[in-house]
């Protein structure tokens, strides 16, 4: 009797977990689209090319528009196609836009360096250099501005050769499990291999990337990641996840000359605000912002206030905290 009681009480609370992930998919899937579903799985317009590293890795960009240049970089588990509406929105606003794969996502390759936080900090380098720029503004996104950080921390002559200023947005410089769960749990499944075929349901799919989302999330930021996500091989990247984690540049933070801007959303699980509080706080002079509601896709999920703050850096007008 106790062991058929266990039984229905376990039956019963599977039961109920399942309604509340149909009824929560339900709502994401009834949310009006903030763009069409084609906006989001669109790749950014503009001329698509190669740099051919000193390892053989081979970094994928796009290029557009003319005038001031703003580098854009990604985060993990996604390509530039993340860009697709902030690109066009900078283009608009008379920029030069410079998108590119990290190594080992989208279309760009993995030399012999393979994959981790120096030899991906130095295809930063690589960028700048390849297309000349000068006064230039660069983000980084999550994964993106880790590598930023360590980018600017690792080549500080570069940075004032070339750069006007940088954002880091909904980022991290290091220990990201910290005071994390949803990291605690997450890392390990990608690196075990088991994330993914779990969200190749749509039952468990939209919960995941329902949690990289603030208070409105739609089934157009859910597609435009997936699209992406599930076509990466994760196992290649495993090593810098685990610099995630491992490292840590909080302590260098006072190194960097920069006017910086930092953005989070006030949601955001992944890289909660706590991160860019210490990242603010450690960048001298930096500018911080924080975004009610939304979570850490503010690319798609806030992309007029991103290019309000992207505008800002570039015409000097970021003012310090």
């Amino acid at each position: 009797m106790t062991l058929l009681i266990t039984l229905t009480i376990i039956l019963a609370l599977i039961g109920l977990i399942v309604l509340g992930l149909n009824n929560a998919n339900a709502k994401v899937k009834k949310a009006p689209l903030a763009y069409p579903m084609e906006t989001y799985l669109a790749q950014p317009e503009g001329e698509e090319g190669y740099i051919t590293r000193e390892d053989g890795t081979k970094i994928r960009y796009i290029t557009t528009g003319s005038g001031q240049p703003i580098v854009l970089a990604h985060g993990y588990g996604i390509s530039l196609s993340e860009w697709n509406i902030v690109s066009a929105d900078l283009v608009q606003k008379g920029y030069k836009v410079i998108m590119f794969d990290q190594r080992g996502h989208g279309k760009s390759t993995i030399g012999t360096d393979g994959i981790g936080s120096q030899s991906m900090a130095s295809d930063y380098k690589a960028v700048l250099e390849y297309f000349d720029v000068k006064d230039g503004i660069i983000v980084g996104h999550s994964m993106g501005g880790f590598l930023l950080t360590v980018f600017m921390l690792t080549y500080p002559e570069i940075v004032q050769a070339r750069l006007k200023g940088a954002m880091l947005m909904a980022t991290f410089a290091g220990d990201i499990n910290r005071k994390n769960l949803q990291n605690k749990v997450q890392i390990p499944l990608i690196k075990n291999g088991i994330l993914i075929p779990i969200v190749k349901s749509e039952m468990m799919a939209i919960p995941f990337v329902r949690s990289l989302m603030g208070d409105k999330p739609d089934m157009g930021m859910v597609r435009g990641f997936l699209d992406v996500f599930l076509r990466l091989d994760h196992k290649v990247l495993i090593p810098i996840l685990q610099a995630f984690g491992d490292e840590s540049y909080y302590h260098r933070l006072g190194e960097i000359d920069l006017p910086v801007t930092v953005i989070v959303g006030s949601k955001d699980q992944t890289t909660p605000p706590f991160h860019s509080n210490d990242l603010a706080a450690g960048i001298k002079g930096a500018k911080l912002r924080r975004v009610e509601g939304k979570g850490h896709m503010l690319n798609w999920e806030a992309p007029g206030m991103l290019v309000e703050e992207i505008v800002a850096l570039a015409e000097g007008q970021a003012v310090l905290n």
